[in-house]
């Protein structure tokens, strides 16, 4: 199996803090009603993925993968089964506690960026420290996103809001935002999807390189077989159904 460009290895300080397996899924289903009755988008889903692994959830359109990567935050609930964040039970939780524990523990990145227009891009990678009461290392909230602004390129574009940033730019923005609490875990739902193939490039170099810097855990949907290539593991996803990985 190839090898991510990604450290495989936690820091020193989160194999302290954490347990090994950061996220694990038992016989997940997703059932939903539609027209014609029940409709299964998830049916049995077991996974476990350790602290510091690199996982490409990889599927055809329709095939579950986002709703998975969607369960596995606690954005949405199960029909039945149960999902591990760090060893807590995530639908043990309702909504508020689930909220605090991906605040907690969870980066997110989407394919539409989720910027807030009326934030400048600032004001976005301060929001969740704002929201969480807490910043990375006891470092003032301010100076945090500054600097992680600065080391996704945009530090000249702290006061820009999201209407006046590219696609690539913003996100960018999406990237500090997710990593300025240096999450210990970090889901991507094809966050290359909404730009060209340059842009993307630069962007999926920027996350691998910033996963690698916080050893983190990172999970990836994605339909691009090269990036795919570069995570640690690749889970395939057939008509809601583990198919490999």
């Amino acid at each position: 199996m190839q090898q991510s460009d990604s450290a495989q290895q936690m820091s020193a300080g989160h194999a302290a803090s954490t347990p090994t397996v950061a996220l694990a899924a038992k016989g997940l289903t997703k059932i939903v009603q539609d027209a014609t009755g029940s409709l299964t988008i998830l049916d049995d889903i077991n996974l476990q993925i350790d602290s510091g692994e690199t996982v490409a959830i990889v599927g055809a359109s329709g095939s579950g993968k986002s709703t998975l990567l969607g369960l596995l935050a606690g954005l949405d609930v199960p029909t039945r089964g149960e999902v591990r964040l760090f060893g807590a039970d995530l639908f043990a939780n309702d909504e508020d506690g689930r909220a605090r524990l991906r605040a907690q523990n969870i980066g997110f990145v989407f394919q539409s960026f989720q910027l807030l227009p009326h934030l400048s891009a600032l004001e976005n990678v301060l929001l969740p420290m704002e929201l969480s009461g807490r910043t990375p290392d006891g470092v003032p909230a301010m100076t945090a996103a500054r600097e992680m602004l600065t080391r996704v390129g945009l530090g000249e574009r702290l006061s820009h809001y999201p209407k006046t940033l590219s696609g690539g730019e913003q996100q960018r923005v999406a990237l500090a935002r997710a990593f300025v609490l240096r999450p210990p875990l970090l889901l991507a739902d094809e966050p290359t999807g909404s730009l060209d193939a340059r842009t993307g490039d630069a962007v999926i170099e920027l996350m691998f390189e910033l996963n690698r810097e916080r050893g983190s855990t990172l999970v990836m949907v994605t339909h691009d077989p090269q990036i795919a290539a570069r995570c640690g593991r690749r889970v395939e996803i057939q008509a809601g159904r583990i198919a490999e990985g």
